[in-house]
């Protein structure tokens, strides 16, 4: 409810691999689609594309990390937002992400996802709902300007709110102090909450995520022999009853980033249904006789995935295992790149001495990658081992729908509060005192 009236607010996630996007006060967000978009260069396009009605030029971006001129931008790029426009095969379609290392880098693009997340998901007018906006930990001031100018200016919401992706994750599971380790699509976050503020000293990141690991898994295969079709390349056609034959289409046109786009999917889908962390330290010799684990490709080849299974969730412990994979050599000094349990020692270590035993018994585990099986016992095992006098408890829901979406779940709760009524930025505050205003509203 926003100002007594029965509205309720909008909750949107904007992670690097999908959005979520539901109304507040609901237990699951009502949208979830891919935060990557199809591009078509229309000077480069050959084929007539038909207009759709949520791929209308956008706005110009005045002083996003990347701007477009807006007349150039209107005859040069098509978007396509959401799976099902991406499942289609389009001739010279790009693939693009407007978030790189957790920065937007491209507002066109995040302004047509929310716009199809409102407009053809969620069917709202954006002008009758407060919105709130989770943000990643260590957002700049910058970007925050540039999301609540785009919101006021070209949404014309009522009010808005930006809430740290951490303190979300940290209100989901009843708690105001808590260490969040946020293992998404694009990167690793651990980030220390304190009474509903996040530590920025004690914020540091990876970018060891879900899709590193699923490009892991595909160069492993792509070394055994094993090439992952993407479905638009070939059909499958009945030869005999319950007995199908693969027939490869060629198609030219496609571009490079739409095939791994594809490839990627499924690598991605190998690695949730095989795949679970090792209880010790992955070890070749050790791994080597493990029974096999089969899995069917859409082509209906069967594929047989043996110590793969263990050895790609153990990146996220180990980084280092990443030179041993074919393909994957020129990843660029992984010794930077700290291992989970090193992460969380060293975030709690920059943390007030008070406050530390109260942080290793309430580490949260959150987001898609962290709902891989076995993580939370291998991470509360690694930390136990660790020398700290404290003690460890490594706390995640169950329910993998609650820890893929606990930042949504948490923006969900708090935007619901009657208490947090009085919290949101009004467009009329936004019109009195300007943007910069949202650095006080939303510490």
């Amino acid at each position: 409810m926003y100002g007594g009236d029965e509205v309720s607010a909008i909750v949107i996630d904007l992670g690097s691999h999908t959005c979520k996007a539901g109304y507040a006060g609901e237990d699951a967000p009502k949208a979830v689609f891919p935060s990557v978009v199809g591009s078509i260069d229309q000077a480069g396009a050959v084929e007539d594309i038909k207009p759709e009605r949520d791929s209308e030029p956008m706005p110009d971006s005045k002083n996003g990390v990347r701007s477009f001129d807006s007349e150039k931008t209107k005859s040069k790029r098509k978007l396509y937002v959401g799976s099902q426009a991406l499942g289609y095969r389009r001739d010279h379609m790009e693939v693009i992400s407007p978030i790189r290392d957790g920065v937007v880098v491209d507002w066109d693009v995040v302004d047509k996802i929310w716009d199809h997340a409102f407009r053809e998901r969620l069917l709202i007018d954006p002008k009758e709902h407060p919105m709130l906006l989770a943000e990643p930990s260590s957002n700049v001031p910058q970007q925050r300007e540039r999301a609540a100018e785009l919101m006021f200016e070209s949404y014309k919401v009522p009010a808005l709110f930006l809430a740290k992706n951490a303190v979300l994750t940290s209100f989901a599971s009843g708690r105001a102090t808590s260490l969040v380790v946020d293992s998404g699509g694009g990167s690793t976050t651990v980030a220390a909450v304190h009474d509903g503020f996040v530590l920025q000293k004690a914020v540091s990141s990876s970018p060891i995520g879900g899709e590193f690991l699923s490009e892991c898994m595909m160069k492993s295969l792509e070394s055994k022999g094993i090439v992952l079709k993407p479905r638009y390349s070939f059909k499958r056609k009945e030869i005999r009853p319950g007995e199908f034959q693969s027939i490869d289409l060629d198609f030219p046109n496609t571009t490079e980033s739409y095939r791994l786009y594809c490839q990627k999917l499924i690598a991605s889908d190998i690695k949730e249904c095989v795949c679970r962390a090792p209880d010790t330290a992955y070890d070749e010799s050790a791994y080597a006789n493990i029974p096999m684990t089969s899995y069917e490709l859409p082509d209906g080849q069967t594929i047989e995935i043996g110590a793969d299974r263990f050895k790609i969730p153990d990146i996220l412990f180990n980084p280092s295992l990443v030179q041993t994979i074919p393909g994957m050599e020129s990843f660029n000094d992984p010794a930077a790149f700290r291992g989970l349990p090193q992460m969380v020692i060293e975030s709690i270590n920059k943390c007030d001495v008070d406050i530390r035993r109260e942080l290793f018994s309430s580490i949260l585990l959150a987001g898609g990658t962290a709902s891989m099986q076995q993580l939370k016992e291998r991470l509360e095992k690694d930390l136990m081992e660790a020398p700290q006098a404290a003690r460890v408890k490594v706390l995640a829901s169950g329910n993998a729908t609650e820890r893929r979406f606990s930042v949504w779940i948490g923006g969900s709760i708090l935007a619901s509060l009657g208490s947090f009524q009085q919290m949101w930025f009004s467009k009329a505050e936004y019109d009195e005192h300007g943007v910069s205003y949202i650095q006080r509203k939303c510490p």
